[in-house]
């Protein structure tokens, strides 16, 4: 049986060892991705992005046994900081979830950044298809919590969590990150805190000011320890999700895939450039630049075309 029937078949062992092709750009990946694309676009992809220590992870884990209740089939992403030494992922995110992993309805993965920005690793699209190909219902992609570079996992999911905490400036900085533009629900965690008050109170009032002409973002409080809210919180997801007429999840999914097709783009480009484009030569133009013998642009116009005079086969025409 092929690889790609074993992750059609859910299996969890091939539904790894396709994340792990993927993330390590092995160039079996493209077409194992090719085979599980039409298998793909049924799953509602739920980013869930917030500053540091804002309890992201708490609170995913305690969505995982509330949505497990409704016998939904589950894929979690978790991105981690990467070791400085190894590359890898710490794996902090999925020791918090540990208790879900003997679940064969759950497949966790942890993946590592390795210096990616935007909080998510570069291949956190690639994992997601194979996790929509495999029957995952709910996919939760859980950022790394890296600021105002958050903003990336709009990219590729259908509801957005923005998770903030009471007192710690959060509402200052949606507005400074992006993150109002992006938030479907704004999650203030650890609303057990007596700042919890003042701090909704601030957020409501930015909100009404960043939104007078369309719909607002909602807040829900959590206490995410002790799984307060997290009903009410589904249900506002569940609200926001089925508030979408047809057109508008349309053009949604459409925006999604635009912005995968350029990322495969850029990405294949890159390839090209540093394939046929050696080091030293790679230097040497940055050395010139440097110099201000020439300007970057040109360079950059001299380089796609020479991409343009080279045939797939590697050889110039």
């Amino acid at each position: 049986m092929s690889l790609a029937q074993e992750i059609l078949d859910g299996n969890p062992r091939a539904i790894a060892r396709g994340i792990s092709m993927v993330e390590n750009g092995s160039g079996e990946a493209q077409n194992l991705l090719k085979e599980l694309f039409p298998h793909t676009g049924k799953s509602t992809i739920i980013g869930i992005t917030g500053s540091p220590g804002s309890g992201k992870s708490t609170l995913v884990d305690k969505m995982i046994g509330f949505m497990r209740k409704e016998n939904k089939e589950m894929g979690i992403i978790a991105v981690d900081p990467s070791s400085p030494f190894t590359g890898g992922a710490i794996l902090g995110d999925r020791i918090r979830m540990m208790r879900h992993s003997t679940d064969p309805g759950i497949f966790i993965r942890s993946m590592a950044t390795r210096g990616h920005l935007g909080g998510l690793a570069k291949a956190s699209g690639e994992a997601i298809a194979v996790l929509e190909a495999a029957g995952k219902d709910v996919i939760l992609v859980e950022t790394v919590g890296v600021g105002q570079d958050e903003v990336e996992v709009v990219k590729f999911a259908d509801l957005i969590l923005v998770v903030m905490i009471p007192g710690a400036g959060d509402e200052i900085q949606a507005f400074k990150a992006g993150l109002m533009e992006i938030a479907d629900i704004f999650v203030l965690n650890k609303a057990d805190s007596p700042e919890a008050a003042k701090t909704e109170k601030q957020l409501r009032a930015m909100l009404d000011l960043g939104f007078k002409d369309g719909p607002t973002p909602s807040v829900v409080k959590t206490v995410a320890t002790e799984g307060t809210g997290i009903s009410a919180l589904l249900e506002e997801m569940e609200k926001v999700l089925s508030s979408r007429d047809h057109d508008m999840q349309t053009l949604r999914k459409k925006r999604l895939i635009s912005w995968m097709l350029k990322d495969i783009i850029s990405d294949k480009l890159y390839k090209a450039v540093t394939y046929n484009i050696v080091d030293s030569e790679f230097e040497e133009f940055i050395g010139k630049i440097y110099r201000r013998e020439v300007d970057p642009y040109t360079i950059a116009d001299q380089i796609i075309e020479r991409l343009k005079s080279i045939n797939p086969g590697g050889s110039k025409s």
